[in-house]
């Protein structure tokens, strides 16, 4: 009797296996939101990691920054968690302040991803900085609280012959952030 079902194992076997292979993975489920909650709740998450640090609060960052944060500032340097908490506790750059805006959240399960702008006024040597610029902030949840794994600063070039006049061409964009959308031509 044993060697029968045995026999008939691989049979059995074939045919589940066929079946489970052919189911395609569930695609994770992405949702873009520059509305309402997910917009306001992380641009609380935002407005604590900007307080943190205007006000030097190395316990707030802690907070909001996972032990795996990795910064590209707009410069091109690349920082880590610890980097930017010793910048908060050793205070040398007394002007340091910074203001975030979130535009758009994309959440991706247990992750997400924040875009906006955002105004960073510091220090560089002796003379004072004043950038403008786009961020995007990638978050995990951990344990029911956002953390921000990576972020990267792209700084905004003001036009300079622009200051002054209309520029020619107008953007009728809600905000001046704008999100491109592959494969539509536009000319």
């Amino acid at each position: 009797m044993k060697t029968r079902w045995i026999a008939l194992f691989p049979f059995l076997l074939v045919p589940c296996c066929l079946a489970l292979a052919n189911q395609a993975p569930a695609p994770a489920t992405a949702v873009t939101s520059t509305e309402n909650s997910e917009v306001q709740q992380f641009q609380k998450i935002e407005d604590t990691w900007s307080n943190a640090i205007n006000q030097r609060d190395q316990y707030s960052l802690e907070l909001v920054l996972s032990p795996l944060f990795v910064d590209v500032s707009a410069r091109g340097d690349i920082t880590t968690r610890n980097q930017q908490l010793a910048r908060v506790i050793s205070g040398d750059d007394k002007t340091m302040s910074i203001e975030q805006r979130v535009i758009t959240v994309r959440l991706l399960g247990d992750i997400a991803v924040a875009s906006g702008t955002y105004e960073f006024h510091h220090r560089v040597d002796t003379a004072q900085v004043d950038e403008k610029g786009v961020f995007t902030h990638v978050f995990e949840r951990v344990r029911g609280n956002w953390m921000c794994i990576n972020s990267q600063r792209t700084l905004v070039k003001e036009d300079q012959t622009a200051k002054g006049k209309q520029s020619k061409k107008r953007n009728d964009a809600p905000s001046p952030f704008h999100l491109p959308f592959f494969g539509k031509n536009e000319k």
